[in-house]
């Protein structure tokens, strides 16, 4: 049940609580598909979100990088092949 402290991001398909006005960063994100992610930092990813916030509503996130949550925001996780 959402309380006025969290938002509901969809990480592939799957609803995560994530504190409100925060960002989010592109291992937390991969870290919530893929939870042993961190054991593998050798694996990339591709992050792609959309339903963010108004001046940048869709995107991509690459290592490194945060994007500030939204409510309904979505994200998808897809293994690159590269290692």
């Amino acid at each position: 049940m959402p309380n006025d402290k969290n938002v509901t991001i969809i990480v592939e398909g799957t609803p995560h609580d994530w504190p409100k006005n925060t960002d989010i960063t592109y291992a937390q994100v991969v870290t919530l598909e893929v939870p042993d992610f961190p054991q593998h930092p050798d694996t990339t990813y591709a992050v792609k979100y959309r339903n963010g916030h108004g001046n940048k509503p869709e995107g991509v996130l690459v290592p490194g990088a945060s994007v500030k949550v939204k409510d309904g925001m979505i994200f998808n996780v897809s293994e690159t092949g590269q290692s």
